[in-house]
């Protein structure tokens, strides 16, 4: 008869990995690593089968529980609350992040009242989100502020992280903050006022619509710099506590022929409501994303929006795996179209100039 080679308290340590249908019939069989089992053939057979059954659990036990690991996001933002179906890009959901089922989002949305930001980023933390994904300076500001070790993913229009001090560098951001920014560019605000001025022949009165953002006023001084050597008298209206109708009133006194709204995640979340206003002012309108033409604006000089955000897709889906956000680069979009809206030029009786419908990269019929 033959013995298993057991050393020194290992039947002790393997038992405690082994199914308990093999631990039966182990038992059975004497394996405890001094008695002799019943027959060699057997007790080898007995211990192979075991040990494979062992292999196979394993790794389906960790695909398991890695089906069932739940994922937090929260998301902080200084504008309205919208629907995280609307905000988030599906290509979350393609990479298999479902809300509801393995995904929770907790939402911080200061609805316009930028002094609430430190609190909601100081909740989205202690509710123990994985990701705080934050749109716009201000947002990332008071995130930055509320935590040093949880994940920020910023989603940034215009601005300069670096220069805000958010991160390091682009290429090495180096602390718990990264994600996707589209060009700081002081020379975008000459570029659509230019094409807005181009789009209404010439007419020189310009309302700018402004939020009460910090970078609103850095927008405001770009285009005040610009305006005078393209000969426009530019008009600078402030929406205040999502007081559209007010401000709207203000450009009909102010007999602005056109529009020029500034960027901000705050009209972004009011589009609908900008665009509808605008065609009952019947003011042509540049916007900075194509979203907003495909939602009915006129025209639009920027990035997609839609886009932008798939690119935060791949940065969540990195992080929640388990990437560092300080070894993560910046991305920086710096890809600009102009699309225009024919459909909205004619309910505005306005008529495109050929020339400059020939320098769209789209056109919406």
């Amino acid at each position: 008869m033959r013995t298993f080679p057991w050393a020194p308290g290992a039947w002790r340590e393997l038992r405690q990995h082994l199914p308990w249908f093999w631990l039966s019939k182990a038992a059975s069989d004497g394996l405890d690593g001094s008695i002799e089992p019943e027959g060699p053939l057997i007790g080898r057979r007995t211990f192979l089968a075991g040990t494979g059954a062992v292999l196979v659990a394993a790794p389906l036990a960790a695909e398991a529980q890695q089906a069932k690991k739940v994922y937090r996001l929260g998301i902080l933002s200084p504008g309205a609350r919208v629907s995280t179906a609307s905000l988030l890009p599906s290509k979350l959901r393609e990479m298999g992040y479902v809300e509801g089922q393995n995904l929770v989002i907790e939402q911080g949305f200061a609805a316009g009242q930028f002094d609430r930001l430190p609190a909601l980023a100081r909740d989205l933390v202690e509710r123990r989100v994985d990701i705080l994904f934050a749109l716009s300076p201000i947002a990332v500001q008071a995130a930055k502020d509320a935590t040093k070790t949880v994940p920020i993913v910023m989603l940034l229009s215009y601005s300069d992280p670096v220069e805000l001090g958010f991160v390091a560098s682009l290429a090495r951001p180096g602390g718990n903050i990264t994600g996707v920014v589209l060009a700081a560019e002081p020379t975008m605000a000459g570029k659509r006022l230019e094409l807005l001025k181009e789009a209404v022949s010439g007419r020189p009165r310009i309302a700018l619509l402004v939020t009460t953002e910090t970078y609103s006023r850095t927008q405001v001084q770009w285009t005040e710099k610009v305006a005078p050597s393209l000969s426009v008298k530019l008009v600078v209206v402030e929406v205040r506590g999502a007081d559209y109708n007010r401000a709207f009133a203000t450009i009909a006194a102010e007999r602005a022929h056109a529009l020029f709204v500034a960027d901000s995640v705050i009209f972004a979340a009011d589009r609908a409501r900008i665009i509808q206003l605008a065609d009952k002012y019947r003011l042509p309108a540049i916007y900075g994303w194509r979203d907003d033409v495909e939602a009915g604006g006129l025209m639009a000089y920027g990035g997609s929006a839609s886009k932008f955000a798939e690119r935060i897709a791949v940065y969540l889906d990195r992080i929640f795996r388990g990437a560092n956000p300080a070894e993560l680069p910046v991305e920086r979009a710096a890809t600009f179209e102009l699309v225009i809206n024919l459909k909205t030029a004619k309910a505005l009786g306005l008529t495109i100039p050929p020339s400059l419908l020939q320098r769209a990269d789209e056109i919406i019929q």
